[in-house]
């Protein structure tokens, strides 16, 4: 093992092949050469490193011996937060409020008709004796289709409903307690995609991060280039009914105090069909001579 001159001795953790010097910086060879101080300490720290794995038990492979790495020593910290406590049930705000201290139920149960430990819920439990018991009391003014069994096993079925319905109650008030919080990540990925495609070239040549997502833009739907002739009618019937509709009706009467004149035509006309470009000349043409004259 290399021998190591400073007071401390290196901290090595072999289970994350990392050295630590706790000693403090040599201020003469640190302003000295700064590189020849780092390289020296580097050395000697790894050294000190591959002399205890060099100790560690090792395993054949067909590339060479593998040396057992021991467990970490060093504790670093969470990549991640510690996990927010749950939201307090609807029944544990209740029980908080009154004082009720929670109490373990046993699972089995003491049966004084048969003088032993039954199970109270499952396979022979406590809670289907009724169901199960071979003979059962009837009241004197019950129904003649009065089953006891049957009407056991709906009650049973009854509370199992209302556990599930009160759980998913619980799960249901715990969700909108993160729903804000949903909301705004949801509020900032709009706000992003928004963004990505605020630039002249809608995002194409912009510098995309790593992991990011590609945006998907809206799919256009074609009609198919052949169509059959039951389509062809519907497809034309629908224009005949728009073009009628009136909202786009091409040919309407006038409203009252509306301009029926034709601006294309009174156009056309006066520029002898060449259009209103050749018209705006021909008048610019006019008032230059004119002015000439004066």
């Amino acid at each position: 093992m290399p021998k190591n001159k400073k007071e401390t001795p290196f901290d090595i953790d072999v289970g994350y092949l990392t050295v630590t010097d706790p000693n403090p910086i040599e201020d003469e060879t640190y302003n000295a050469n700064l590189e020849d101080h780092l390289q020296s300490l580097a050395r000697d720290g790894v050294q000190n490193l591959l002399a205890k794995l060099f100790t560690l038990p090792t395993d054949s492979s067909p590339d060479g011996p593998l040396a057992q790495l021991p467990p970490p020593t060093t504790q670093l910290p969470r990549a991640k937060p510690l996990p927010k406590p749950k939201p307090p049930t609807k029944w544990e705000l209740f029980a908080k409020a009154k004082g009720i201290q929670k109490k373990r139920r046993d699972k089995k149960e003491w049966d004084e008709e048969r003088q032993e430990w039954v199970n109270r819920w499952g396979k022979d439990g406590k809670n289907k004796q009724l169901e199960e018991q071979w003979i059962t009391e009837v009241p004197l003014n019950a129904d003649p289709d009065y089953d006891p069994r049957k009407i056991a096993k709906a009650e049973r079925k009854e509370r199992v409903a209302k556990n599930e319905k009160q759980k998913l109650a619980n799960i249901a008030r715990a969700q909108q307690a993160d729903s804000s919080r949903e909301e705004r990540k949801s509020e900032i990925d709009r706000t992003l995609a928004a963004s990505r495609i605020s630039t002249a070239s809608m995002g194409k040549f912009d510098k995309k991060l790593e992991g990011e997502k590609k945006l998907r833009g809206v799919k256009r739907k074609f009609d198919p280039n052949e169509r059959s002739v039951e389509q062809e009618k519907n497809a034309s019937l629908a224009l005949l009914s728009r073009m009628e509709s009136d909202s786009k009706k091409i040919r309407r009467e006038p409203a009252p105090g509306e301009n029926v004149l034709n601006v294309r035509k009174a156009v056309r006309h006066a520029s002898k069909g060449q259009g209103g470009v050749a018209l705006g000349r021909q008048a610019n043409s006019k008032g230059k001579k004119v002015g000439k004259r004066k």
